[in-house]
C-alpha cells in the first residue's frame, strides 16, 4: 500500500506522527478505512477504536474517546480525539475501576440528568478501553 502521513493528538500529546498505508477509525455512521490519496473527508468519532497499519503491514489498534478526523487533500490525515491508548498499554485495573465507579454513579438515583449523562460517557469509554484490552 502507498504510505501517507497520519497524526493523531490529544489535548496532552502527539499520540502519533508517522507514515501508514491504512488507517480505520469508527466514525458516527460507521467504520471507515482511509488509504493514501483518499479524498478529503471530515467526520465525528465517538468513542471507539482506531486501527493504523504498521510499516510490517500489521494493525496496531487504540482506544479512542471522542473527536474529529480530517483528510487533507492529498490523502495526509490529522485525528484529534480526548483520548487515545494503545490497546496493549491499557491499565485493566483502573478501567475496571472507572467502570464500576460509573455503574454505581448511573445506579445513585439521586444525581442530576447532567451527572447521569456523564457516569454513561465515563463507563462506554471504560467498556471501550476494556473491550479494546480483550477485557469486559
Amino acid at each position: 500500500m502507498t504510505p501517507f502521513n497520519l497524526k493523531v493528538i490529544t489535548p496532552d500529546k502527539i499520540f502519533f506522527d508517522g507514515v501508514t498505508g491504512n488507517v480505520i477509525v469508527r466514525t458516527t455512521v460507521g467504520d471507515k478505512g482511509i488509504l493514501a490519496k483518499h479524498e478529503p473527508y471530515v467526520a465525528a468519532l465517538p468513542i471507539g477504536r482506531m486501527r493504523i497499519m504498521g510499516e510490517d503491514g500489521k494493525y496496531k489498534t487504540a482506544a479512542i474517546s471522542t473527536g474529529t478526523v480530517r483528510v487533507e487533500d492529498g490523502g495526509d490525515t490529522v485525528i484529534l480525539v480526548q483520548s487515545c491508548e494503545w490497546s496493549d498499554k491499557i491499565d485493566v485495573k483502573r478501567a475496571e475501576d472507572a467502570k464500576q465507579s460509573a455503574e454505581l454513579r448511573i445506579a445513585d438515583a439521586n444525581i442530576s440528568i447532567v451527572e447521569h449523562e456523564i457516569a454513561e460517557f465515563k463507563l462506554k469509554r471504560a467498556l471501550n478501553r476494556l473491550d479494546a484490552a480483550g477485557r469486559e
